[in-house]
């Protein structure tokens, strides 16, 4: 399991007294609201700790200011870097919701037994995710997240057993 979470990539500066335009990467924007402490890791793959001192909002993206950096050449080398936070500092989760970092790599086989492969991504959808699940052959294989098709997902096990559709692997 990853011990820190992406919640954010900086997309760039905004304005010049240090802050910046943060792509989210949670479910929720509002999420940046409740952001007191965050790693940053910058494209050199430097880690540096933060503490935010404001937080608002501008179309899809959050602006960040944080404190001790007042200035736009203090956080310009940091663009494209990513925001993470320590797990105690996650949004809990509730029944059956997974962070996907803690997804990424486990193997899925079918309600039968089959191996299908790993899964490599999870795709956003608005109605349901979908899991992305590379097969031995490098082909992928879409599978719904959906109680009919996700049976369990079992992440001490690293492995998720899912009900394949009856032709999805003759393809």
């Amino acid at each position: 399991m990853e011990d820190l979470l992406r919640v954010g990539v900086i997309a760039s500066t905004h304005g010049i007294r240090g802050e910046v335009k943060v792509y989210p990467t949670t479910d929720s924007l509002e999420r940046f609201l409740e952001l007191d402490d965050v790693i940053l890791i910058s494209p050199r793959g430097e880690r540096l700790a933060l503490r935010v001192e404001g937080v608002k909002f501008f179309k899809q993206f959050a602006i960040l200011k944080f404190e001790g950096i007042d200035r736009i050449e203090d956080i310009q080398a940091c663009k494209g870097g990513d925001l993470m936070v320590t797990r105690e500092n996650a949004q809990p989760l509730a029944e059956g919701e997974y962070y996907i970092g803690d997804l990424i790599g486990m193997r899925v086989v079918s309600d039968g037994g089959q191996e299908l492969g790993t899964l490599t991504d999870v795709l956003e959808t608005g109605a349901n995710d979908v899991y992305v699940v590379e097969r031995a052959d490098g082909r992928e294989i879409l599978l719904p997240v959906i109680d009919e098709c996700i049976l369990d997902v079992d992440l001490e096990q690293s492995l998720i057993t899912a009900h394949v559709m009856e032709g999805l692997l003759d393809i």
